[in-house]
């Protein structure tokens, strides 16, 4: 029998959607092969990657003879089947209350910070870099407080307990990102705290941006 194909994902070495899916490969140490798509050059937009992906973003998994884009749904296949280890709790209220943080993140925080929202605020509406920088801030510090605030009372070193979970994968890249932003940090504690526990683990540093094949070296442009 032919070996089975390595899962392929599509990414792009800094974006937030595609480190969410990486960190989850890596959680769950499932090999993979990358094919990247430089998004601040358009290659996304491309009719090369349109053809396969019809969505034009980052990232793109295909597994299983299936070619699966957005990075909440690749998670939630990814962990259903690979189960271990979890991702979302058993528990049905928490598996919302998983569901609902992830959310507060790839929903209501990322869209309006990322590349092509930043880039309509320079081009239709002449926003020059501090207007940018000020509204990436802004955004960011409004969803930081919701998250603080729906995180209830603490269980463990991370969002839900003991171990990292779907939370967790959408989090860290936007601290990542905020921290480019210089987002001043200092009054989300619980984020900070979660972060950096998430730090320490090998899983969180084999995802990292620039610990990807395509991140530029220190002599190359990003």
């Amino acid at each position: 029998m032919a070996d089975t194909p390595l899962p392929t994902l599509h990414s792009y070495w800094r974006s937030s959607a595609a480190y969410r899916v990486r960190l989850a490969l890596a959680i769950k140490r499932l090999p993979y092969r990358q094919v990247a798509w430089h998004m601040a050059k358009g290659e996304h937009q491309q009719p090369a990657y349109r053809q396969i992906a019809p969505f034009g973003l980052v990232p793109m998994l295909e597994i299983d003879g299936l070619r699966l884009q957005q990075s909440l749904a690749i998670i939630e296949y990814l962990d259903a089947r690979h189960p271990e280890p979890a991702l979302l709790p058993d528990d049905p209220a928490q598996r919302a209350q998983a569901r609902a943080l992830a959310q507060l993140v790839a929903c209501e925080m990322h869209p309006l910070n990322n590349l092509r929202t930043l880039n309509r605020l320079r081009g239709q509406f002449g926003a020059d870099d501090a207007q940018v920088q000020d509204w990436y801030r802004h955004w960011c510090e409004e969803g930081f407080r919701a998250f603080e605030a729906a995180l209830g009372a603490s269980h463990g070193d991370y969002a839900l307990g003991a171990a990292p979970s779907l939370v967790e994968c959408c989090l860290v890249p936007q601290v990542y990102n905020a921290r480019r932003y210089e987002v001043d940090l200092t009054p989300f504690a619980r984020v900070r705290a979660i972060v950096q526990a998430c730090e320490s683990l090998p899983a969180f540093d084999a995802a990292r941006p620039e610990n990807q094949p395509d991140a530029p070296r220190p002599a190359q442009a990003a």
